[in-house]
């Protein structure tokens, strides 16, 4: 099926969600698809039934569609999928999506258009695809010596409290997940450990009753956020060695904040054993790096995600870390018409930067139509460097993106003169492998 003048958007979670609204709104035509049975993403499909937003209301609504008043500051995983669900039926999103749809290959073919392969075997042919397939689905679990006895499970396969109930717990990570994980199994578990290959900063969700996210304002400069980080944790926990928690080797924001308060906390109760590194599995016993044993039911690897795009061919496939090496956020610059959307990690909540980020986008792929070269190539040509790093400080990106709008003229005429050093371009054609069997089909959710 020829669908060439159209953009198809691969993922319905906030930012697919996101993408869809703005792409509507300029009236570039697309078709959605998701394999999941409903919209949502992450908050429909994979997070535990009693997780709370670490961002607030505040950043992580939709900046033109706020959400309702009687939410608390941090929303339950619930209301963040009731949320969703009013936003697509206020923009009428719904009918546009095609749900349960797997995306198993896509390949550039003749004439810089894609052809875009489904689990069912069904082919189609676009201008372009966006991937919004998200970055909390492919787990990454760490690799240990031995052998262990019990059950161990990532903690994307956690959903609720029942599944700790009454077990020795150990929680591998010190992210979000794992502090919340660690912290239900203080709770409701026998025992619960939590196993830090290396200390992390616990920032404090609120301060004096504020969300810490709302404290921090855009006109500070990056040392001043720090600076303001560090005397928060002092007041509210003090230093970290008082909870037998080495400091940090890294400076605040150098990875992606840890927001709980309950750790700490649970620490000085005795409900939390912090400890290092897994040094190795026998049997029910585990051995740590400090060469202390604990026997446990139960291993939650909180250990994080890759950032994975399963249906692309080999040549595509530009992730260096959890860094996608495309320029302006999404753009190739050997290729037209693919785009790589939220694939980072901003330190905040996401509904406000896809609200600035999603109508310039459109209005990037409008003149990604003007011109024969893929827009990366203008970014590199105009002297953006690859991304170092999936982390980003919202404030700069808010600056980042208001300025490229102020200046959106001066890119379209960068654009032209750019693509008339290039009349020859084209995307390199790749061939459907001949022998991709049915097993590599995964999921995108």
């Amino acid at each position: 099926m020829s669908n060439n003048h159209k953009q198809l958007v691969i993922g319905a979670g906030f930012v697919g969600l996101g993408i869809a609204q703005a792409l509507k709104e300029a009236g570039i035509p697309y078709d959605w698809v998701d394999a999941s049975d409903n919209i949502g993403g992450n908050w429909y499909h994979g997070v535990y039934e009693t997780a709370h937003i670490i961002s607030s209301r505040k950043v992580t609504e939709f900046t033109h569609f706020p959400m309702s008043k009687d939410y608390p500051d941090f929303p339950s995983a619930q209301q963040m999928w009731d949320y969703l669900n009013m936003f697509a039926e206020h923009f009428d999103l719904k009918s546009q999506i095609e749900l349960n749809r797997t995306v198993s290959y896509v390949r550039p073919i003749e004439n810089n258009l894609w052809e875009v392969t489904f689990a069912n075997g069904e082919r189609r042919i676009y201008k372009g695809v966006i991937m919004c397939n998200g970055h909390h689905w492919c787990r990454r679990f760490p690799k240990f010596e031995g052998e262990f006895a019990g059950e161990i499970i990532h903690s994307k396969d956690y959903k609720k409290p029942e599944q700790l109930r009454g077990k020795r717990v150990l929680v591998i990570g010190g992210g979000n997940s794992a502090c919340d994980i660690a912290s239900e199994a203080a709770r409701v578990a026998d025992k619960s450990v939590l196993s830090l290959r290396n200390s992390v900063w616990f920032l404090p969700k609120s301060f004096a009753g504020v969300p810490l996210v709302n404290i921090i304002q855009g006109w500070m400069p990056e040392w001043f956020q720090r600076w303001l980080a560090y005397s928060i944790i002092r007041l509210t926990f003090g230093k970290h060695e008082r909870y037998g928690l080495p400091k940090p080797n890294y400076r605040i924001f150098e990875k992606h904040p840890t927001l709980n308060n309950e750790v700490p906390y649970y620490i000085q109760h005795g409900r939390i054993i912090p400890k290092p590194a897994v040094n190795k599995l026998d049997g029910r016993w585990v051995e740590f790096c400090d060469r202390t044993r604990e026997e446990f039911d139960l291993i939650v690897c909180a250990t994080g995600y890759y950032v994975a795009y399963p249906f692309l061919p080999p040549e595509l496939q530009r992730v260096k870390g959890a860094t996608v090496q495309c320029y302006g956020g999404s753009f190739l610059a050997d290729y037209k018409g693919l785009s790589y959307i939220g694939w980072g990690q901003v330190r905040g909540g996401v509904g406000s930067i896809m609200s600035a980020y999603a109508p310039i986008f459109a209005r990037l792929l409008k003149l990604q139509n003007e011109i024969n070269i893929p827009l990366g190539l203008v970014f590199r040509e105009m002297g953006q460097s690859l991304p170092k790093t999936h982390l980003s400080d919202p404030h700069q990106t808010f600056r980042q993106l208001k300025f490229l709008n102020l200046f959106f003229g001066f890119l379209v005429k960068k654009a032209r003169q750019i693509d008339k050093r290039y009349p020859e371009h084209q995307n390199q054609p790749l061939p459907y492998p001949q022998n991709r069997e049915d097993k590599m089909l995964i999921t995108i959710k």
